[in-house]
């Protein structure tokens, strides 16, 4: 009973005495692409080069390190007492210790504990290593060993010492490389690649001779090995993706990251980036990020947080793509999209182009004219704001907002009247990252449509975005094909006619432009691949001719040429109906509509309104007049279908359109007819609305600037101020006029006595 009294005390102490895990240390944040390249690696909190143990090791290396260290390896049980009694016998010969006896097993125990070297520690050690031997297999015991073997200086780990000094991953040695490796850890302070290097050469050639002689190694191998030189110096770890590298050092640090980025195409992309960048920054723009996605798995193949990430230079490591900008124009292909699936919207529907003063917001056109009326599609493609903005003064801002939001745009935090109508044209800020995804949805949504393909995942770090059901809800195949078919025709930079070249890809494409020239984006879209580009300055200053078209565009399609041929949305099918449209506003044919067509549109688009443009008028037998039955002979009377717009569509739109043809005046006889159709509107102020006068240089009080359409071109209109007469204008209706602070109105009288008043009131800087 004596006798089992300590075995049974020690026997939980033996099972027990490894800790779990046995290393306790940090490792290197090491990134990969999707073959297992090498992305780039930051140090260990440490301070060390110590990948995340591998488990895959080179036959070469194994072969080198048993042969070395270990050759009765896999013969025992973690103590070798031959080569401890070898040792025990040299050490008392010399007087002092030459040599540990120790097994790989056992160095493995010492590396992980980092106790000092003597007798009762090696006692510990021979314990320890026979208790590991027991629960490990040997190709486990070797992978721990050469994860955390030293290497010299503060290079850990087989693996960073593959790539430190041979620039390259530890399953690609040599057999010269793997036996320095093997032989290295022995002594990684007395030798190293810059130190006592004919000492390291010997014991490296050494090993070789003896892998020789065992006949491990033919002779061609032999001299090919002997004849490898000694690396002069560590290499400089790969610099690939470098803002993925330090975004998971930040989010995951001490792991092993395999991402799905391909490092040919990032390793292009960074250098098409590069290119832009040495032309840019002589206009003193300085930053450029990029993502490309793929569509059919929702991976991110290359993602470019910023240029010249080594060069330390101001701005050069923010990453772009996860940071809020303005968004410009950016989110105008969301409301189209929206509107067109909620049938709000028809695709060529006519929508006014024409000044707009709102919530003290009044947005321009980028070229500073106005189209009186334009088809959707057309508004979309050309990005003309002031269309925009009246589509989201219909649809609302807190309900745009809110699908804003649905659709994965986190930083549009504020409240729908803290943006109002400049939401449309970068009144908030977005994420290159957030809005190149909601393009990749529009994509997804079409091409899962007609060919059922399963979303998967792409990065291993932070949020996955995963395509969920509300997202789903907010993208329907049919109104994101329309929303993309509009996106081919905007405009090329350079002036391409894409359309005459066959050998041009076909890329649905949008650019956006913020207040200022401080931000310009570009997202460009095919059924295979979603790119998003910005442009810029980091700190946000702006410089002039940085915009979308001129800047992001170029770099986009740059980038396109990199992949080589892609193709076009399959069109979704079972998704539209014939519709009879008409085809001069491209609204739901009304009974007056003279030309008609049949087009495909979703169905929804059945409750949008019947062309309000044509409308029957009676005309006098010469039809120089518009006429009525209660004051012209009815048998003399012409009948007529008009395309008639609003007077201030009016105005604008037959200045871009010469065959517009504008009503004939009421006849003097029925003048007091009051059916009559409107013939005049304000322009400016066309609301009641609080207007503030601006200071000129010269510190005084700048003119409000009153303008008025009228059907009839040679018209004469009389203008008031309250009870004050101002004037009268012909041909063109402007009147400048500085009136006091408070409430006024303004009121117009045309010759035929038709009148129209507007309240404004007037603010003082």
């Amino acid at each position: 009973m004596l006798i089992w009294t300590p075995i049974l005390v020690l026997l939980p102490l033996f099972w027990f005495c490894l800790p779990n895990p046995l290393f306790q240390t940090s490792y290197s944040t090491t990134v990969y692409d999707r073959n297992g390249q090498l992305l780039g690696a930051r140090v260990s909190k440490d301070g060390e080069w110590q990948f995340p143990p591998t488990t895959e090791l080179s036959d070469k290396y194994i072969t080198c390190l048993i042969t070395y260290e270990d050759r009765h390896f896999y013969r025992h049980l973690g103590v070798n007492p031959i080569s401890m009694f070898r040792a025990l016998k040299q050490n008392l010969n010399a007087k002092k210790v030459v040599s540990g006896g120790s097994t790989i097993t056992m160095q493995t125990i010492r590396m992980a504990r980092k106790k000092p070297r003597n007798t009762f520690q090696k006692f510990i050690e021979m314990v320890m290593a026979t208790r590991l031997e027991l629960t490990h297999k040997k190709s486990t015991i070797l992978s721990m060993y050469a994860s955390h073997a030293p290497f010299g200086g503060n290079v850990m780990g087989i693996e960073a010492a593959s790539w430190r000094y041979f620039g390259h991953s530890s399953t690609d040695l040599s057999w010269a490389e793997a036996a320095l490796l093997a032989v290295l850890p022995n002594a990684p302070s007395a030798m190293h690649v810059r130190k006592n290097r004919p000492a390291l050469l010997e014991k490296r050639n050494k090993l070789i001779t003896k892998l020789y002689e065992l006949g491990r190694l033919d002779e061609l191998t032999y001299q090919l090995a002997l004849a490898e030189p000694l690396p002069n110096k560590p290499y400089p770890l790969p610099q690939i993706a470098p803002h993925v590298v330090s975004n998971l050092q930040i989010a995951q640090p001490g792991k092993k990251h395999i991402t799905t980025l391909d490092a040919t195409l990032q390793i292009q992309t960074e250098r098409v980036l590069t290119r832009w960048h040495n032309e840019f920054s002589q206009n003193k723009i300085h930053h450029i990020a990029a993502v490309v996605f793929d569509v059919k798995t929702g991976e991110v193949m290359a993602y470019c947080g910023n240029v010249n990430y080594q060069t330390r230079q101001s701005g050069n490591q923010v990453d772009i793509v996860q940071a809020p900008r303005s968004s410009g124009s950016i989110l105008k292909p969301f409301l189209y999209q929206l509107m067109l699936q909620e049938g709000e919207l028809l695709p060529e529907m006519l929508i006014p182009d024409i000044p707009l003063m709102a919530e003290g917001f009044r947005p321009q056109n980028f070229n500073m004219k106005f189209d009186g009326a334009v088809p959707a599609s057309l508004a979309l493609s050309r990005s003309l704001n002031l269309p925009s903005v009246n589509m989201l003064k219909q649809y609302s801002v807190p309900k745009f907002l809110a699908h804003l939001r649905l659709m994965g745009f986190s930083t549009l935090k504020f409240p729908a009247d803290h943006y109002g109508l400049t939401l449309i044209l970068g009144g908030g800020e977005v994420t290159l990252w957030e809005t190149t995804l909601a393009y990749l949805r529009m994509a997804q949504s079409v091409t899962f449509n007609t060919r059922n393909q399963q979303r998967t995942d792409f990065f291993d770090w932070g949020q996955v975005p995963v395509f969920t059901e509300k997202e789903a809800s907010l993208f329907t195949a049919g109104a994101c094909w329309q929303t993309l078919e509009a996106l081919i025709y905007v405009n090329r930079p350079e002036d391409i006619d894409w359309k005459s070249i066959p050998s041009m890809r076909k890329v649905a494409w949008k650019t956006g432009t913020s207040y200022g020239f401080r931000d310009a984006w570009t997202v460009g879209v095919t059924s295979e691949y979603v790119i998003g580009v910005w442009t810029g300055n980091a700190s946000g200053e702006g410089r002039p001719g940085l915009t979308g078209t001129g800047t992001s565009a170029l770099v986009m399609f740059d980038i396109f040429n990199l992949l080589g041929q892609t193709s076009w949305f399959e069109k979704p099918t079972n998704v539209f109906t014939s519709a009879e449209v008409c085809k001069v506003s491209g609204c739901l044919a009304g009974r007056h509509c003279p030309e008609i067509e049949i087009v495909q549109i979703l169905p929804v688009g059945f409750q949008t309104n019947a062309c309000p443009y044509h409308t029957m008028v009676h005309l006098s037998e010469d039809e120089c007049y518009r006429v009525f039955a209660d004051c012209y002979p009815v048998d003399k009377m012409v009948s007529k279908t008009w395309f008639v717009l609003p007077p201030i569509q009016e105005w604008f739109y037959k200045r871009r359109h010469p065959n517009y043809k504008t009503l004939p005046p009421l006849s003097p006889s029925c003048s007091g007819n009051q059916t009559a159709l409107r013939p005049m509107e304000f322009i400016y102020p066309n609301t009641h609305n609080a207007i503030r006068l601006s200071r000129q240089l010269d510190g005084s009080i700048g003119a409000l600037a009153l303008e008025l359409a009228h059907r009839q071109t040679n018209a004469i209109v009389y203008w008031h101020l309250n009870d004050t007469y101002l004037g009268s204008t012909q041909y063109f209706h402007q009147m400048s006029v500085i009136p006091k602070e408070g409430k006024h109105v303004i009121t117009v009288v045309d010759e035929w006595g038709n009148t129209l008043s507007r309240n404004i009131e007037v603010k003082l800087p």
